[in-house]
């Protein structure tokens, strides 16, 4: 049986906790960084975890995740 194929797409941008819960970064971090506060970017550094009506898709881009 061959080996299945990973979304390379998909696993820059998600990691399976060890609960098998997928983890994801938060978007608007990369410009216009000056016109947004403090507080705001603090906010988006921390990660966040993708909605579970998402969750099922993501696992099928990452099968050995």
């Amino acid at each position: 049986m061959p080996k299945m194929k990973t979304n390379r797409a998909a696993k820059k941008r998600f990691k399976i906790t060890g609960s098998g819960k997928v983890r994801r970064s938060k978007g608007g971090l990369n410009h216009c960084m000056q016109e947004k506060s403090s507080k705001r970017k603090r906010r988006l550094r921390k990660n966040d975890m993708v909605d579970s009506t998402m969750e099922k898709r993501v696992k099928l881009m990452l099968p050995y995740g």
